[in-house]
């Protein structure tokens, strides 16, 4: 398979706070990749790195074949990625259906009818189909992180991004969202995902990346990662999320 996202020797700091210490990896296409440690890691910052929410303070991001810059990001993001964020960030002055055919119509020239049309099937994909006239407020936060996957679906994008998009909301509705990533992985996109679900990661992940202190130190299938992992810090991050 060709390579989807291609990361060298990527760094990242915040003033004199190092985040991401020398990170390279590479992904194929229609890869699902799970990224997994502890709070302050660097996993979200590595995530918002690849498609230039942060910008890299050293190093490059290839995104099938062409380097990520600064002049070209949203060119990239435009055509190729993505995002489901943590919080949603859907605009609570537009309908569930306005959110969804906002970007592609603005950001990808597609018209009103096409627009509508694609939203109401990828609605139809995440179970919402029936909310299109509801604004956020009206929704649970499931729901809200359902239609917010369905947006990213709206773009047609050949790589799609999760930074948690299911740690911010209630224990019982995590499931309804997960049940969501994992029916789309089973089709021909991208997904890197960072995530504290480790069922999720068992299920779904062609490879699973542990990271720590702005380094990856341990990469592999899931069924190396949750029965024989070699990493001693690994180890003790399992042992502490998987009773």
């Amino acid at each position: 398979m060709p390579d989807m996202v291609k990361v060298e020797n990527l760094k990242k700091n915040f003033g004199d706070l190092e985040v991401l210490k020398d990170i390279s990896l590479t992904v194929k296409e229609g890869e699902k990749l799970v990224i997994i440690g502890p709070s302050g890691s660097g996993k979200s910052t590595f995530i918002r790195c690849i498609n230039y929410l942060e910008e890299p303070t050293s190093g490059s991001v290839t995104i099938a074949g062409t380097k990520v810059t600064k002049k070209n990001h949203l060119e990239m993001a435009k055509k190729y990625s993505s995002m489901v964020f943590q919080q949603f960030n859907l605009y609570p002055h537009l309908t569930v259906l306005e959110n969804l055919t906002l970007a592609p119509m603005k950001l990808q020239g597609i018209s009103k009818a096409e627009a509508r049309s694609n939203a109401m099937n990828c609605l139809e994909r995440v179970g919402l189909k029936e909310k299109a006239g509801n604004y956020p407020v009206q929704l649970s936060g499931g729901q809200q992180q359902r239609v917010a996957i369905a947006r990213a679906l709206c773009t047609k994008q050949p790589l799609i991004l999760f930074d948690e998009p299911t740690s911010a909301l209630d224990p019982e509705m995590v499931q309804e969202v997960l049940n969501v990533m994992v029916e789309l992985a089973k089709e021909n996109i991208t997904m890197i995902c960072v995530t504290h679900e480790m069922g999720f990661a068992k299920q779904v992940a062609d490879r699973v990346i542990f990271m720590d202190g702005g380094y990856i130190l341990e990469e592999g299938t899931p069924q190396h990662f949750f029965e024989n992992p070699e990493h001693e810090r690994t180890k003790a991050f399992l042992s502490k999320i998987l009773h």
